[in-house]
């Protein structure tokens, strides 16, 4: 069995985002939704066996371009297609080469079928992140494609604006995490974001960014945790309420993307801390014995 964790560019519909849901449950089990009006985004979670996973995967994704219109699109989280990323998860270090073929075999299809381009990342893609894709937005990802800088795994060269590209990879288990900031100042957040990432000099395995939730006025640091062994959620989201009071600036609230694995609310409970948003009903492997 497999996780998936497909990532669709729609937070607000609540029909589009349930028929998508639909048609990623024609073949694997539909464990999670999570939707987000100011990111314009809804993170599905997805377990089942190789083959019947990959044809609900492939449903999903037709379903998903058929009924979005990335032209349209505006939302704070960024984004290079109407289903950006499409990553196959595996549940032990044992199923990699399975999640591996599933995603190449995902890639293909997607292509083929969909004839749209398909871009690999993480342990199918040379360790390449979202990121190093989404640099410059969908314009920029065109003339890198069109010139010959990237090569699609699959599908066509030229992107559809309307459908962008679709990013397949295979990654470990990582939590993603928004904390609230109590102050409209979106600079502060960005700060913040910075002294946490690892790439500014703060957590390992740790990405962040500042972002504004213009329905609130608010600002947040959203993050994602890509190494759980060597960042605990909980003393990230410590680290991250140091910062904000550094700035005199309090944390209003946490909120948990999707599903994760036992071991981190294990590790916060351990260690006597309460993660907002983390509880029971939000850990994978509680959600599949129920």
């Amino acid at each position: 069995m497999l996780e998936a964790v497909p990532n669709v560019s729609e937070g607000r519909s609540r029909d589009v985002i349930r028929a998508i849901g639909d048609a990623y449950a024609s073949g694997a089990r539909l464990l999670d939704v999570h939707s987000d009006p100011d990111h314009h985004r809804s993170v599905y979670t997805l377990v089942g066996e190789r083959e019947p996973l990959v044809e609900a995967l492939l449903e999903g994704t037709a379903r998903a371009l058929e009924l979005v219109d990335l032209r349209s699109h505006e939302g704070v989280h960024p984004r290079i297609g109407v289903v950006d990323v499409v990553p196959l998860v595996p549940f032990e270090p044992g199923e990699l080469p399975a999640a591996t073929a599933a995603a190449l075999s995902l890639a293909q299809r997607i292509g083929t079928e969909l004839h749209i381009p398909v871009l690999l990342y993480g342990e199918v893609g040379v360790g390449r992140r979202p990121a190093f894709f989404r640099r410059g937005g969908l314009a920029e990802l065109a003339r890198r494609l069109e010139s010959g800088e990237l090569d699609p795994a699959a599908g066509p060269r030229t992107i559809d604006p309307r459908r962008g590209v679709v990013l397949v990879g295979v990654r470990a288990a990582l939590v993603a995490y928004n904390v609230e900031l109590r102050t409209g100042d979106l600079e502060a957040a960005r700060a913040i974001a910075a002294a946490v990432r690892e790439s500014g000099g703060g957590m390992p395995g740790v990405q962040a960014i500042g972002l504004r939730l213009p329905r609130s006025g608010k600002v947040q640091v959203s993050m994602n945790l890509i190494d759980l062994e060597r960042a605990a959620l909980h003393e990230v989201v410590e680290r991250v309420r140091l910062e904000a009071a550094a700035l005199g600036i309090e944390v209003a609230g946490g909120e948990l993307v999707g599903l994760v694995p036992e071991r981190v609310l294990l590790a916060a409970e351990e260690a006597g801390v309460r993660v907002p948003g983390l509880d029971e009903n939000r850990v994978l492997e509680r959600v599949l014995r129920i």
